[in-house]
């Protein structure tokens, strides 16, 4: 999923439309308020970032981002009409990972975004192999997990959404990131089944099923730390 970040909506449903067709799932912002906004609503990939935005500018979106705990390492690509050398300069010193000016070829967008993702894909896999937090050990090569050293049986379901919650630690997660991330799916899940999943998960986790704790009216988070 990437979010675009675009206030032209003609132009953003245009990049939407091209993107979908390239198989490539979208959600837009028209704002850089509304940019920092949804990204803890759903599970984003990359950034698609314009410069030229009403209120917060790209820049100080991409700022921020670079320097929040959960997101800083997302992949941000700046697509705007922007092109003089110092702008360039000023986004890669704010560490994004392209720049893009308009207008461009659709094509080469979709290359350059698939591209990023390959790399920031390469470069985690060899970075996390395991997860770990309060004596919740993860192996992700061998699907393994361990509680205080014995090994936790556990359904998929349960094992997704234990890997989904500690890559996530102290983040608030909606139904709506649990779904694309464990079920992969945005399709409507009745409530009950996540609420079900989290509850059969707590209770195998025994005392440390305390650390996820239940955001009234948002969904669920991970606490880093045993209260």
């Amino acid at each position: 999923m990437i979010l675009v970040v675009e206030d032209d909506l003609n132009l953003a449903n245009l990049l939407v439309y091209n993107l979908e067709r390239a198989g490539i799932n979208c959600a837009v912002s028209v704002s850089g308020e509304d940019a920092l906004n949804q990204l803890p609503r759903k599970s984003f990939d990359l950034v698609l970032l314009d410069i030229m935005l009403p209120g917060i500018d790209g820049f100080e979106v991409c700022r921020q981002i670079r320097q929040h705990q959960i997101y800083r390492e997302m992949p941000i690509i700046m697509l705007t009409a922007k092109g003089e050398e110092i702008d360039r300069i000023l986004g890669f010193e704010l560490g994004i990972d392209d720049y893009v000016v308009k207008p461009y070829s659709p094509r080469e967008l979709i290359l350059r975004i698939r591209a990023v993702l390959k790399r920031d894909r390469r470069s985690g896999s060899k970075i996390q192999n395991t997860l770990k937090s309060n004596g919740i050990d993860i192996d992700l090569t061998c699907h393994k997990v361990t509680l205080d050293g014995k090994e936790l049986i556990l359904t998929m379901m349960e094992f997704k959404l234990l890997v989904t919650f500690l890559k996530r630690k102290d983040q608030a997660l909606s139904r709506e990131v649990l779904l694309s991330d464990v079920w992969e799916t945005d399709t409507n899940i009745n409530t009950r089944t996540i609420d079900t999943h989290i509850t059969r998960l707590r209770d195998k986790l025994g005392e440390k099923g305390e650390m996820i704790k239940t955001i009234r009216g948002i969904g669920y988070k991970l606490q880093g730390s045993i209260e």
